[in-house]
């Protein structure tokens, strides 16, 4: 495992190609000024599924070359191809990424017999560590906790991204790994009591707009801060529900362009946040501590 990706806190990047240069530097830099402890490049809120693969691959390595060093860069490759998922991986195999993260398939529902070889054969495929990452209200396939437990025997699988929200998941999958397996949390709503159950941490929406804030939440609960915990909680709980009115990244991206970090174009199949939900998102951003800017 590469201790520089054991971290408390990973934001889900959200710039795409299309946006200019100075919106990606922009955006890096807010989140190395904010204490974020990771990025994952094009994950879901970074549209990785409406990206080209020279899109894909352009925007890994400039995210690299941006941050410099100065925190660690997640590559999202994983596709419901495990051919695809090995060959965008090794295209991306720059020095400069930590590691990747690799999504359950999607669409075509695999066993849990079939998740296991296509996680195997990925990991098998490449040199830096992989998290896995577990999604079945995207995905349709739940990778279940033995499954995960087998998985988690690998040497160069280190860590999962469980996003069912639920807190009997997170043990159950506990009860089949090894104490250094990382367990990230997925869902916002469930954070606290993720990370008070022995979870490690976040890859999250919400700090993409209040990234300081989200950090902050982590090392409370880590630090066994309960009630200062659950006071930032609530002042964040506001944010979480306003980023999903609509699907992901549809609001946040809005809201990260609220705060003058890039423009709010979305690409189609998705389509632009409506105004009904603008006044909501302002709120819960102010609640959250985000500071409000004049757009891009």
């Amino acid at each position: 495992m590469n201790s520089n990706i054991a971290a408390s806190f990973v934001a889900r990047y959200i710039c795409v190609p299309r946006q200019s240069g100075r919106a990606c530097n922009r955006l890096i830099e807010f989140h190395v000024e904010q204490g974020t402890d990771g990025l994952v490049i094009a994950g879901t809120t970074g549209e990785s599924a409406t990206l080209r693969r020279s899109e894909h691959i352009e925007l890994i390595g400039r995210a690299v070359e941006i941050a410099a060093g100065r925190l660690p860069i997640i590559a999202g490759t994983g596709s419901n191809s495990t051919v695809q998922t090995i060959e965008l991986s090794l295209a991306v195999a720059d020095p400069g990424i930590a590691a990747y993260l690799v999504v359950v398939p999607y669409y075509n529902k695999p066993t849990q017999e079939g998740l296991f070889r296509h996680f195997v054969a990925i990991a098998d495929a490449v040199e830096k560590p992989v998290m896995m990452y577990n999604v079945p209200g995207r995905t349709v396939a739940d990778m279940l906790p033995e499954t995960v437990g087998r998985l988690a025997k690998h040497d160069n699988i280190f860590a999962i991204k469980e996003a069912t929200g639920s807190i009997e998941r997170l043990k159950e999958v506990q009860a089949l790994v090894a104490d250094d397996f990382r367990l990230y949390s997925g869902d916002d709503f469930t954070l606290l009591p993720f990370i008070e159950q022995g979870g490690h941490g976040v890859v999250t929406v919400s700090g993409n707009v209040a990234p300081e804030q989200v950090s902050r939440l982590c090392k409370l609960a880590l630090a066994g801060k309960h009630a200062e915990a659950v006071e930032l909680d609530k002042m964040l709980q506001p944010l979480n529900k306003a980023l999903f009115v609509e699907s992901n990244p549809i609001p946040v991206k809005w809201a990260v362009s609220e705060l003058g970090l890039m423009a709010p174009h979305i690409r189609l199949p998705l389509t632009p946040y409506p105004e009904q939900y603008h006044e909501q998102m302002r709120s819960a951003m102010r609640s959250a501590g985000a500071g409000l800017e004049k757009k891009a």
